[in-house]
């Protein structure tokens, strides 16, 4: 995929709550020194633009106070409201004025010509600053104002939570170097903060963030959330390999099976129901609902057991799986084609915001066919442009399989 930079690459930031408003650098901003300019993190703030944040920060609360208030928020300690609700308090802050998006994939920032005026003008050496708001899933807040002085950029980022009061409170409030940042053809605003590095940490500090800028379609929301995010790139291979209805043997069955059984019943597969493999009968009719293959076939491809008459089935750990940046990655609907024989090819970018930070680390073609009454069959994959030599081998779910 070509890109068009901006200034050196970088980071989005993704699943995020944006109100982003362009305005001139604010006078009395502080420069940082050239040391910390070197350091880029933990930079010192000024008391008045520490104000600034933590009063705006709960300004913002206070037009989304009623809605937390009100929202169903379960018995756990840590507080999770509901997508709708998310966005409704975007509504709020749209409604203010303020360009917004929720923590929800495929989320579109609302009012997004504001962010896309700060990063065109930075992009031209102008001077400016934006500020994003981002719905947390708590029903807290973020507050990233981001800056751009004609070199360096960087975000003031404050972030606020309620107490058992239902009160706003700000818990942080951080001052960082953007040491890398780039917009891409398909509207994302990437970029990598400035993080310690070794030796003075051990282990790798991720600084990449990812924004979408400008909106996915709601035809392409739509088919990325019914088709590709349930099973994403990690723990099955389906989005991940080259295959077609003559050639199925190389899919990894007993890992795809607890994605499409969460597909098909809105659930968690219950794994402790499970402990000796999943019931034959079941699982290859549950695989034959989404891949045209026959129970013979899933037999001889799959890690069946003959003697319980059960597929095998392991969750997924460290003696079976590789942890990877591009397992992180969520799939996205980027083109939607009709084909003369009735099946629909997906054209979908594998979005990966950590260390990656790629908008598409993989482009594939997936081919669907569906029915009248919605369902559908996944009926090939492809992996464009010699893309699966970018990504690491995949690793079956069994081991020995």
């Amino acid at each position: 995929m070509k890109k068009r930079s901006i200034l050196p690459s970088a980071v989005l930031i993704c699943s995020v709550l944006l109100c982003v408003c362009y305005s001139p650098v604010p006078s009395g901003t502080r420069i940082p020194s050239e040391k910390e300019k070197e350091r880029g993190y933990d930079l010192l703030i000024d008391a008045r633009q520490r104000k600034e944040a933590e009063d705006d920060c709960k300004k913002m609360m206070g037009l989304i106070s009623e809605l937390y208030k009100n929202a169903e928020k379960g018995c756990a300690s840590n507080v999770v409201i509901s997508d709708e609700i998310m966005y409704q308090m975007a509504e709020k802050l749209k409604s203010a004025g303020r360009p917004v998006m929720t923590a929800t994939i495929y989320s579109n920032m609302e009012n997004y010509m504001e962010m896309e005026d700060f990063i065109n003008a930075s992009t031209e050496g102008r001077s400016g600053s934006a500020v994003v708001y981002e719905i947390h899933s708590d029903g807290g807040i973020g507050r990233y104002q981001y800056s751009y002085d004609g070199k360096d950029m960087y975000v003031l980022s404050a972030k606020a939570a309620w107490d058992g009061d239902n009160k706003p409170v700000v818990t942080s409030v951080l001052y960082t170097r953007i040491k890398e940042w780039e917009f891409t053809d398909k509207g994302w605003f990437c970029y990598k903060l400035c993080v310690p590095e070794y030796p003075e940490v051990t282990e790798i500090v991720d600084g990449s963030r990812m924004v979408r800028v400008w909106p996915i379609t709601e035809e392409n929301r739509k088919m990325s959330e019914k088709c590709v995010l349930g099973l994403a790139y990690q723990g099955n291979n389906l989005l991940c390999s080259d295959w077609d209805a003559d050639h199925m043997e190389h899919l990894d069955y007993n890992g795809m099976y607890e994605y499409l059984y969460a597909m098909k019943y809105q659930e968690k597969f219950p794994s402790e129901e499970y402990p000796d493999g999943a019931p034959k009968n079941e699982f290859e009719r549950l695989i034959m609902e989404y891949l045209p293959v026959t129970a013979e076939e899933i037999q001889s491809y799959a890690a069946f057991n003959e003697e319980k008459q059960t597929y095998e089935w392991a969750r997924l750990g460290c003696f079976n799986y590789a942890p990877s940046y591009f397992g992180t990655s969520f799939p996205e609907v980027t083109n939607i084609r009709e084909n003369k024989d009735g099946t629909v090819t997906l054209t979908v970018d594998a979005v990966c915001s950590m260390i990656l930070c790629d908008d598409a680390v993989i482009t594939h073609e997936l081919t669907v066919r569906f029915a009248e009454d919605g369902s559908f069959q996944y009926l090939g994959n492809k992996i464009l442009d010699d893309g699966i030599s970018n990504i690491p081998k995949y690793q079956y779910r069994i081991i020995g399989k």
